[in-house]
């Protein structure tokens, strides 16, 4: 059994609560806080779940929402099942180390 992560990000919810409907309006607010991003890289802030997020625009987002970063993330944990092929096993999954030499020139 693995344990599969994965994110729900509410950003939008989140703007819709403080009034803010048009993803344009958070530029000049983030830009107040410090952080600058063009209109298109907000938009996709807040229509994609982002896969990183820098701390300065998370900590900016959470001053102009009035919010915690638990109230923009929440983690969604699943347990999956995987299928694995006989002998199959934890060193089979990682391919093995293998280490160099490293031979220097003979000096005369």
């Amino acid at each position: 059994m693995i344990k599969k992560m994965g994110i729900s990000w509410n950003l939008r919810l989140r703007m819709a609560e403080k009034g803010l409907f048009q993803t344009s309006e958070l530029v000049p607010l983030l830009a107040e806080r410090g952080v600058i991003l063009s209109r298109e890289q907000v938009y996709r802030l807040v229509t994609q779940e982002p896969q990183r997020l820098s701390m300065d625009a998370l900590a900016a987002l959470c001053d102009i929402l009035d919010c915690t970063p638990n109230d923009l993330i929440e983690i969604q944990v699943a347990n999956t099942q995987v299928r694995r092929t006989a002998g199959a096993g934890p060193a089979d999954i990682q391919a093995p180390v293998q280490r160099s030499t490293i031979r220097r020139p003979k000096l005369s």
